[in-house]
């Protein structure tokens, strides 16, 4: 978004990077990447963009908005970079074909989730814009990375209650509710237990569910439960340490002889000194290195090249 010279990133210049950790596009050199690369994998964690921006002189370039960090590559040129993370569209899978269902899959359709409508009988007649249409979620999966963007309602209300909340639990929503009385719920966590449900497990169950609005109409219903999921959204997203969608783990180490942080996995320059390996941001740092290690703060005098 910006650049003081001397710098290879120009005016425009995209990235994009996988939650894997890998880099496609153009952002600057070597100096830029591995910085760039880290606090993506922290914006796909909380889910918050962010502007940083890579100075010789840190200190002196804050500005409202914005976070800096050292630019140590000789060129001394700096450059600010927006990050922008793009998330997996959360889930809402719906048990039942209940009105109060019925509504919860209109509703959640409105506010952006895919919606799932898991039921025996559901069909296009009950659920014509759900994404998807399944008779029983047995065999479903949902990667540990997304299950923090995946919801679930239970609305069976009389209709293979214990199954759907089972079936439910196996997925380990972020929400996951159920729609009854605290009086059926009671029987339903009776005949849980006695099938091996764990009462960790059970705990987990938000029972009635939805917000307190005084809902009565099915679309009441929906919206006050739709209104609990986005309250646990937001409360998880400003947890401290809790992420919404757990980044790819990114070890890096300092260039020893210009102070960037370095990548390690597919660092592509690195040697090694008296039993440790040293990581460098370009083949230049890596041939000073390696010219007189114990400039660097290296404490034997042999160095092995890979």
């Amino acid at each position: 978004m910006r650049r003081e010279p001397a710098s290879s990133a120009q005016l425009g210049n995209t990235a994009v990077i996988l939650q894997s950790g890998e880099f496609h596009g153009w952002l600057g050199g070597s100096c830029i990447q591995p910085t760039v690369a880290r606090e993506a994998m922290a914006a796909l964690g909380d889910g918050v963009p962010r502007l940083i921006a890579l100075s010789p002189d840190p200190d002196g370039d804050r500005r409202p908005g914005l976070t800096t960090f050292p630019m140590t590559c000789h060129s001394g040129g700096s450059v600010d970079i927006y990050l922008e993370p793009v998330l997996p569209v959360p889930t809402l899978l719906v048990f039942g074909v209940a009105p109060a269902a019925q509504a919860v899959a209109r509703l959640g359709k409105v506010m952006g989730y895919t919606v799932v409508a898991c039921d025996p009988d559901a069909d296009r007649g009950s659920f014509p814009d759900a994404d998807r249409l399944i008779t029983t979620a047995a065999g479903e999966e949902w990667p540990p990375s997304q299950r923090a963007r995946l919801f679930a309602v239970v609305a069976t209300l009389g209709q293979h209650d214990e199954e759907a909340t089972q079936a439910a639990l196996g997925l380990e929503p972020a929400y996951l509710g159920v729609v009854a009385s605290r009086k059926r719920f009671a029987q339903m966590r009776e005949t849980l237990v006695a099938r091996g449900v764990t009462q960790l497990a059970l705990d987990s169950i938000v029972n009635p569910a939805g917000l307190d609005i005084g809902a009565r109409a099915p679309e009441e219903v929906a919206l006050s439960i739709l209104a609990e999921i986005v309250q646990t959204r937001r409360a998880a997203a400003q947890q401290p340490g809790v992420t919404s969608s757990p980044p790819h783990s990114v070890q890096d180490e300092r260039d020893p002889v210009c102070g960037m942080t370095v990548i390690v996995e597919g660092a592509r320059h690195r040697a090694e000194h008296a039993g440790r390996t040293y990581y460098f941001c370009c083949g230049g740092c890596r041939e000073r290195f390696l010219a007189a290690p114990d400039s660097y703060g290296a404490a034997a005098v042999s160095v092995k090249t890979p």
